[in-house]
């Protein structure tokens, strides 16, 4: 009896801490992925920011950024090497992941699938305004996640 008592605190002990890796595996990609949406929102900010300063007329500038955002971005995109937008077809390709630097990225030599998937569309609200919303899915086992994070953009120059 006593041999089965311990049995079954043993087999709880090993359940309760097969739960605890798993909720410790969801836990680091779901900060992985918050990590991935907010950089998405932060390389479009760069690229308005960079439009707009390297245009000798900033309000041009604001323009040729809203017309190129939403040219690439307005059904989805993903940004290549240097920030450079590119529409996604059907769906966007899941961002590479290199061991060796820890880097995420879509064209890193001997990266691999991460298994995580970066969608940003831009929408504008007005003339003024821009809304970037920056979405990372990836799976775990037979469940689809996803994480969503948004920010409204302006037109710093009068």
């Amino acid at each position: 009896m006593s041999i089965g008592i311990f049995t079954m605190s043993v087999l709880a002990m090993l359940s309760i801490l097969a739960q605890g890796i798993s909720n410790t595996n969801y836990a680091k990609k779901k900060i992985i992925a918050s990590y991935l949406a907010q950089e998405g929102v932060e390389q479009i900010r760069n690229i308005r920011d960079t439009t707009v300063i390297s245009n000798e007329d900033r309000s041009a500038g604001w323009a040729e950024f809203k017309s190129v955002i939403s040219d690439f971005c307005g059904s989805g995109c993903y940004l290549q090497e240097f920030n450079l937008p590119a529409t996604c077809t059907e769906s966007c390709p899941p961002i590479l992941y290199h061991n060796g630097s820890g880097i995420y990225n879509y064209v890193l030599d001997g990266g691999v699938e991460s298994g995580y998937v970066v969608t940003i569309t831009v929408e504008s609200v007005s003339d003024d305004e821009v809304k970037v919303n920056s979405t990372v899915s990836w799976d775990k086992g037979s469940t689809d996640y996803s994480l969503k994070f948004s920010d409204n953009l302006f037109n710093w120059i009068e």
